[in-house]
């Protein structure tokens, strides 16, 4: 069965961002913040440990050094920056884990790091070379594009999952429309719990021009950050444990 996989662990200090106690128990993958778009280490630690508690695997969410912009901002790093950057976020992330008494399990990275790294060859290979490099050798989570991204995982003997978006505007090319946009995160829980259904029975999607377009996925991404949308995770659930009829 697909699995969903929820951005969690993005409080900071006093503020607080997602119903992370709620979503939790129903998702199957935690990407959790590991501060530098968000998060701080008390945070980490009880994110984690709520995912342990539901038997929910821990990714990373590593972003660019940009709390004020929400690492929605791209930066003009090098492929090693990026890569020292992954490095000292998973290691922090890890290091929580192992307090915890679990393991990070795959990296994706967050917000404009996660839209260069499917724009860029470059950026890529970084993010891929790091999971390969990494003692637990993790799985890379990314956007179903092209035969380019199986064969650098080949290349470096790295597991891709491929992940679609229930909540999400697509370009006929695969990409996300940019959430400046209007109508480029949808708000309507029918409407993103029909496209999750499309997406897990292999359906294709209408994207913002009318055009069809058939996805890879062997994950969901689902936002959990108001009621309305942990109503929606829990109805997308349902489907999927219900075989998506």
């Amino acid at each position: 069965m697909i699995s969903l996989n929820c951005d969690m662990g993005e409080s900071y200090g006093a503020w607080r961002m997602g119903l992370d106690e709620e979503i939790m128990p129903l998702i199957d993958c935690a990407n959790i913040a590991c501060g530098f778009h968000a998060g701080d280490p008390s945070t980490l630690r009880r994110t984690v440990a709520l995912a342990k508690q539901h038997d929910v695997k821990i990714g990373a969410h590593p972003a660019y050094p940009d709390m004020v912009g929400f690492g929605r901002r791209s930066m003009a790093c090098s492929a090693a920056e990026i890569q020292d950057m992954l490095h000292y976020q998973v290691g922090a992330l890890q290091g929580i884990c192992v307090a915890e008494g679990a393991e990070v399990e795959y990296i994706k990275p967050h917000g404009a790091l996660y839209n260069d790294m499917m724009n860029s060859p470059e950026i890529l290979e970084a993010v891929v070379s790091v999971a390969a490099r990494h003692y637990l050798h993790l799985v890379v989570l990314a956007r179903s594009d092209n035969s380019a991204q199986r064969t650098l995982a080949e290349k470096y003997g790295v597991e891709m999952w491929f992940e679609s978006f229930a909540d999400r505007a697509y370009y006929n090319n695969g990409n996300l429309v940019s959430r400046s946009l209007p109508g480029s995160v949808y708000k309507d829980a029918d409407q993103v719990i029909a496209q999750a259904l499309s997406l897990a029975r292999g359906e294709a999607l209408v994207t913002l021009d009318g055009t069809k377009l058939s996805l890879e996925s062997n994950t969901i991404c689902v936002h959990g950050d108001n009621p309305a949308s942990v109503s929606a995770v829990r109805r997308i659930r349902d489907a999927l444990q219900s075989n998506v009829q």
